[in-house]
């Protein structure tokens, strides 16, 4: 009985860090675009960053969907290296947006075509909705089978893999879209 309370109480603290660390993560974004932008140049090296980024979703995208296969084969090592190295990559693009848009000018997309400017909002809006609800659930999963509780891992990971694969495969979009905008 009484392991079941430290197991509950282990619970809680991490819940409530992956809370916290989720709010202090989209928090953190949200002062990013919504502050008002006081620098008036960039350093022209700071542009390399969205490039980075770019690849950095790519790679994710492909670790996905490979560690999708490799547990789908049952081979779980290789699962875990694909997923494990999945979430470092988006924790290095997570840093490397935070260094760049709070180094650089804002880039505004630039076509004037309706359709193409509707296109690019719609996917930008659900990139950005969907990349803060990811937050929490990559780190929820993680959390999971780092306990080894299998099937509740299992339970969140359907949901979070597809999500995941989308904030990956738009932010590479968003990429190409905006890239010919960037001031140099």
């Amino acid at each position: 009985m009484q392991g079941t309370i430290i197991n509950k109480y282990t619970d809680r603290t991490w819940y409530f860090i992956i809370a916290a660390l989720s709010f202090v993560v989209v928090v953190a974004v949200a002062f990013l675009i919504y502050r008002s932008q006081d620098i008036s140049v960039s350093h022209p090296g700071i542009y390399i960053l969205p490039k980075l980024n770019a690849f950095l979703n790519g790679s994710v995208t492909l670790l996905l969907i490979t560690g999708y296969i490799f547990i789908r084969n049952k081979n779980r090592i290789a699962h875990r290296f694909c997923m494990i190295t999945a979430f470092i990559f988006s924790s290095c693009f997570l840093v490397s947006y935070i260094l760049y848009h709070f180094n650089a000018v804002e880039t505004h997309f630039g076509s004037t075509d309706a359709t193409i400017r509707a296109i690019y909002f719609f996917i930008l809006i659900t990139h950005i909705t969907l990349a803060t609800i990811i937050v929490p659930m990559t780190l929820l999963t993680l959390y999971r089978i780092w306990r080894n509780e299998i099937p509740k891992h299992r339970k969140i990971a359907k949901w979070t893999l597809p999500i995941w694969l989308y904030v990956s495969i738009t932010g590479v979009v968003v990429y190409l879209m905006i890239s010919p905008y960037y001031p140099v």
